[in-house]
């Protein structure tokens, strides 16, 4: 007679006993190793959150983080978006250690070794948790694809490619324009 194996999930506990000089996600109760990303990621990466930053920061929003910092999803998830941004009314969300719940805005910036998980397991993980709004940021096509979690996770996003001359809009920060200039 076989005797079958379940499958071992790994929880937020596991996670906390990783070393730190390690990136390391966990999706569906697996562990996923973060590469370092690239200089022109953190380029971009960091032209977004001052973006970012500046305009919820003027008009007192909320807040916007940078990774690495764990988002504790579930006890089987936690993530490290790129950039995230916390509306005022989830501030509560916020501890000490980490961020416990949903961000409002989770932006990923896609490098070659994540881009396939960030656009399916973390995208469906992002819309099934109560992300409002996920960009995906495509460096090497410069182009934002903005996805509005809310209304349907299969929906099709909103797509902003640099040089048409369009603006990226937000429905979670309205009145935020972003020239894609600015961006990459």
């Amino acid at each position: 007679m076989a005797w079958a194996r379940p499958q071992i999930k790994f929880t937020y506990e596991d996670y906390c006993l990783l070393p730190e000089e390690k990136r390391v996600e966990l999706i569906g109760g697996d562990f996923y190793l973060v590469p370092s990303p690239s200089v022109f990621h953190q380029r971009v990466a960091a032209n977004i959150e001052d973006i970012l930053r500046r305009f919820v920061k003027e008009r007192k929003l909320g807040e916007v983080f940078l990774a690495p910092l764990d988002v504790v999803l579930s006890p089987h998830d936690v993530v490290q978006p790129d950039i995230m941004f916390i509306s005022r009314e989830r501030l509560h969300l916020i501890d000490e250690e980490n961020i416990k719940g949903p961000p409002d805005l989770v932006v990923e910036v896609l490098s070659p070794p994540t881009a396939e998980r960030d656009r399916t397991l973390k995208k469906k993980l992002y819309a099934k948790s109560g992300v409002r709004e996920l960009w995906l940021v495509d460096v090497a096509a410069q182009v934002v694809e903005v996805f509005d979690l809310e209304a349907c996770e299969d929906a099709s996003p909103a797509v902003y490619a640099r040089g048409e001359g369009r603006k990226l809009l937000s429905g979670v920060l309205p009145g935020l324009e972003v020239s894609l200039d600015e961006v990459f």
